[in-house]
């Protein structure tokens, strides 16, 4: 009967052992992980522009368009919740770094309400779209959400207006009002 006693405690302090273990790994993966995600978010602070189908826009440097919302004012956000998930805003511990064709003097940074700095162009805030999958895709650009429009935004620092389609209709005059005509 002893001997049993002593097997279960000694299987008792290996499970505990083993748990602490894993504790200890799991901890130093998660700590891993969030030092990377975080290196992202740096590395995301760059502000270049980009070839798209509405001509050289701002791009993160992901390359994915950078747009600004039309409900933003004073150089403050109106986007936060739900929004911030659809429309995540591009933000930066400190300054962003003005790529190829981006005006430095034009970048700033702003706080937001949860206590993050968001980047700036033209006191615009910027933020990138939870669709734009691939670099240099334009889908948010004159989305009405959240309030307002969201626009693609120029080296100007101006939203940019994709351009209406024109269509071009060609006729000839014969004389004649109703076909079949001679």
């Amino acid at each position: 009967m002893t001997d049993t006693r002593h097997q279960a405690k000694e299987l008792s302090r290996g499970s505990v052992a083993l748990v602490l273990m894993l504790t200890t790994v799991l901890g130093a993966t998660g700590f891993v992980a969030a030092s990377s995600v975080a290196g992202n978010a740096r590395a995301s602070s760059t502000v270049s522009l980009g070839k798209t189908k509405l001509g050289m826009i701002l791009v993160n440097s992901r390359g994915h368009t950078l747009y600004l919302f039309a409900k933003d004012r004073n150089g403050k956000s109106a986007c936060s919740g739900s929004c911030a998930r659809f429309w995540p805003p591009l933000l930066s511990p400190s300054k962003a770094t003005a790529g190829a064709g981006v005006k430095a003097a034009l970048l700033g940074k702003t706080m937001r309400s949860d206590g993050r700095l968001q980047v700036t162009y033209n006191r615009h805030p910027l933020y990138t779209f939870a669709l734009d999958k691939q670099p240099h895709q334009t889908r948010g650009e004159g989305n009405l959400a959240f309030g307002a429009r969201w626009w693609a935004v120029s080296a100007r620092g101006t939203k940019v207006v994709k351009p209406a389609t024109t269509t071009t209709t060609t006729t000839t005059t014969t004389g004649c009002a109703y076909p079949p005509c001679p």
